[in-house]
């Protein structure tokens, strides 16, 4: 018999002790049958006649009742472990990790009885500070959590899967601030299993032994994993962020104590500096970020009327203005919707969360993998209507935190060649199953970026008053003149459309040498290749794009530094044969394959070879005069960085899975080059035309030497040289360069 039974009521997943609890609190309770598979027939019809409301206080009975068990005998291993039946150290493992499963109940406890509302804010600071002291760096080199450590204290066969089950454990922590005992219990049941295993023999358990049961405990929480995964992005009352931004007093500190995320003087600031900004401002802020979610469905010509939904993703210090987001989001009809992970903060410790990037290689084989997919496909068609609802991400993204130099450990869990085309296969699946419900010619998005204080110390004033000064000029970077740009960048096109190919060409120690081979117009009076990209839905204002021609774009591009996803990249060189890498390196490590392996993972994620996507012309040259002026350029998000120079994305194109829909720039040309040889494959062999994936690497003025565009009879039209725009008709942009 399985270990975990499904039943489905109303959407919700129940286990198997709730269907036997139903029995326990109803008279003529329905015959008890243990399935697998698909839903029960008699079984379920039978479970969705009782009322709903008695069931789920019969399951949270049990589940508490489970939940005080598993406390109560958490506290006891605490003592327990270190009296001398295990080995010193495991026995200081298994009383660490009691210790914090145990402080996690009292803060269950803390949360139930109201108090985030009663309790003094130093209270609250201090709770929330126990739920990370482990992992700040201070701490951490000593800490199970750290596999070096744990490989050192447990040794070489235990240490390092050992390391990722107490990481485990530390998930309960964000489960715990939505709710969800259910998985807290579970975290719980893991320790004990682990615990079981470790004193129910003389000898200790191997490995393997270890592994499996760690699987395992994943494996059963797979249903409502998923469940909850697919919820947090359909349904509006599962979304915390909702409460807060609803009901929190804004002007009080406090209400950064109910994320239950990592809370430090970085969003205590920023919640300080945001309060202190007048209305008109924060308006401004949140109406530029609104207006272009809208204005993305208008100009693509999708119907936002038909969409009820949109999901919002933002860092915590940002409530004042999300809230008046969320109010012009309402009069647009839409209600909002927050995914796992949707809200960012400080992390406590990067380099933990390197270390532990890899940890699902102890359990995610093809099983693993079927059932997940299985699951998804179930619950996304359980909340189908809701989904149809959804209009995409509105994404508020920040920047300015510390630089991140990553330490590759040996001890740390290591994908293999062959997890690694597991993993490209279960995204692409993944993706498939998800765009069966959310349609893609459907959604659109917006996203904008704001400095967070973590930025001061870089700043030439590095005071509160230096932070507020530059976080006006990025407002103003994010409000440029919207017709100006989209004029200048009409002019640029018109030149590109003439061009057979662009040839690319670095400076001052750039190696960058590239041929970008172009669409071939049929109809230049109704066509175009490159998007007037202005501010919609990637603000601020600033770019040209388009899906280069795989055959024919050869070279190398070469940037001496650059930041993709928060990781820094020294001297990253990729070369490219008919569109595709054929090689690429960079100088971060002193060790070859440890530079390739570092890119394979965080840029090619584990594809042997990507596409060239899109390649891009950056206008905002306000933007790269604010970065050099303030000396933050490796702090840019991607999102203005690449409309500070030519850029390149390696993966799909900017129009991946929605290649289909007919796009047109603001002159009513239609941008025709929306594919390449990859993404046509969409319709005969669609695991081979994406790679789900779409990196921009940019290079900066200061090192491109040449932008030209060739037509068929080699003339030649120069958009820029020597970091400067030369084509006429786009002067303007140079004004902020040379003022600077």
């Amino acid at each position: 018999m399985p270990r975990h039974v499904e039943a489905w009521v109303d959407g919700v997943a129940l286990s198997a002790l709730g269907a036997i609890l139903i029995q326990q609190v109803h008279e003529d309770p329905p015959q008890l049958e243990i399935v697998t598979g698909e839903r029960p027939g008699r079984y379920g019809e039978r479970l969705i006649s009782i009322r709903r409301q008695s069931l789920r206080v019969a399951i949270e009975a049990a589940i508490q009742e489970r939940f005080d068990l598993a406390s109560a005998r958490i506290r006891e291993i605490i003592t327990e472990a270190k009296e001398g039946k295990l080995p010193e150290a495991i026995g200081e493992y298994f009383s660490n990790a009691a210790a914090f499963m145990d402080m996690l109940a009292d803060q269950w406890v803390f949360l139930t009885e109201g108090g985030l509302d009663k309790a003094p804010v130093v209270e609250l600071e201090k709770r929330n500070n126990a739920l990370y002291e482990e992992v700040i760096p201070e701490n951490y080199e000593n800490s199970f959590l750290n596999p070096t450590y744990a490989v050192k204290t447990l040794g070489e066969e235990l240490g390092a899967v050992l390391s990722a089950v107490r990481t485990e454990l530390r998930e309960a922590v964000s489960e715990m601030y939505v709710g969800d005992i259910k998985a807290v219990v579970a975290r719980q049941e893991l320790l004990l299993e682990m615990y079981s295993l470790f004193t129910e023999e003389d000898t200790l358990p191997s490995y393997e032994t270890v592994r499996l049961a760690y699987r395992q405990n994943r494996f059963d929480r797979i249903p409502e994993r998923q469940y909850y995964i697919a919820s947090t992005m359909s349904l509006p009352e599962v979304s915390k962020a909702n409460r807060v931004i609803a009901n929190a007093d804004l002007s009080d500190t406090r209400y950064l104590y109910a994320y239950g995320e990592n809370i430090t003087e970085n969003e205590k600031e920023l919640v300080r500096f945001m309060n202190a900004l007048p209305e008109e401002t924060i308006a401004t802020m949140a109406d530029t970020f609104t207006e272009g979610y809208r204005i993305g469905f208008e100009v693509t010509g999708k119907d936002l009327s038909k969409k009820k939904l949109a999901e919002i993703l933002y860092p915590i210090g940002f409530e004042r203005m999300m809230r008046r987001s969320v109010a012009n989001l309402a009069k647009l009809g839409l209600g909002t919707v927050t995914r796992v992970g949707g809200i960012a903060t400080t992390e406590a410790n990067r380099q933990y969360e390197f270390d532990h990037k890899d940890d699902e290689a102890l359990y995610f084989d093809r099983e693993y993998m079927e059932e997940t997919l299985k699951y998804r496909k179930e619950v996304m068609e359980s909340l189908k209507t809701e989904f149809r609802g959804y209009a995409g991400p509105a994404v508020v993204e920040s920047f300015g935190e510390k630089n991140f130099d990553p330490v590759n450990k040996k001890e740390a869990i290591h994908k293999t060649a062959e997890n690694n085309k597991l993993d490209v296969e279960f995204m692409t699946r993944y993706g498939m199953i998800t765009r069966e419900y959310i349609i893609e010619e459907e959604r659109s998005f917006a996203i904008i970026a704001f400095p967070i204080p973590e930025i001061t110390p870089c700043l030439p004033n590095p005071t509160s008053e230096g932070y507020s000064e530059f976080f006006r000029e990025i407002i103003k970077v994010n409000t440029l003149d919207y017709m100006k740009y989209r004029n200048i960048q009409a002019t640029i096109i018109a030149a590109l459309d003439q061009a057979d190919y662009c040839e690319v060409k670095g400076m001052n120690g750039n190696r960058t040498d590239l041929k970008i081979n172009l669409w071939k117009l049929q109809n230049p009076e109704k066509e175009t290749i490159f998007e007037n990209c202005v501010a919609d839905v990637n603000i601020p204002v600033g770019e040209v794009f388009t899906s280069p021609v795989l055959e024919g774009t050869n070279g190398t591009l070469q940037v001496s530094r650059v930041y993709l996803n928060g990781l820094e990249y020294r001297d990253l060189e990729i070369r490219f044969e008919d569109g595709m890498i054929s090689y690429y390196n960079c100088g971060n490590f002193e060790v070859e394959k440890e530079n390739k392996d570092f890119i394979s993972d965080n840029v090619l994620h584990h594809h042997e070879t990507l596409p060239i996507g899109e390649f891009a012309i950056g206008t905002n040259t306000t933007a790269y005069v604010v970065a050099r002026k303030y000396g933050v350029e490796d702090k840019l998000p991607i999102l203005i960085a690449e409309k500070t120079g030519p850029h390149f994305a390696v993966g799909d194109t900017c129009y991946s899975h929605t290649e289909e829909i007919k796009v047109y720039n603001p002159d009513g040309k239609e941008i025709v080059a929306r594919e390449n040889t990859k993404s046509r494959l969409r319709d005969t062999d669609p695991t081979a035309a994406y790679f789900n994936c779409h990196t921009d690497i940019t290079i900066p003025y200061e090192e491109l030497g040449e932008l030209t565009a060739v037509r068929k009879d080699g003339s030649r039209i120069e958009i820029s040289r020597n970091g400067r725009f030369v084509l006429p008709g786009t002067e303007e942009l140079n004004k902020p360069l040379d003022e600077n």
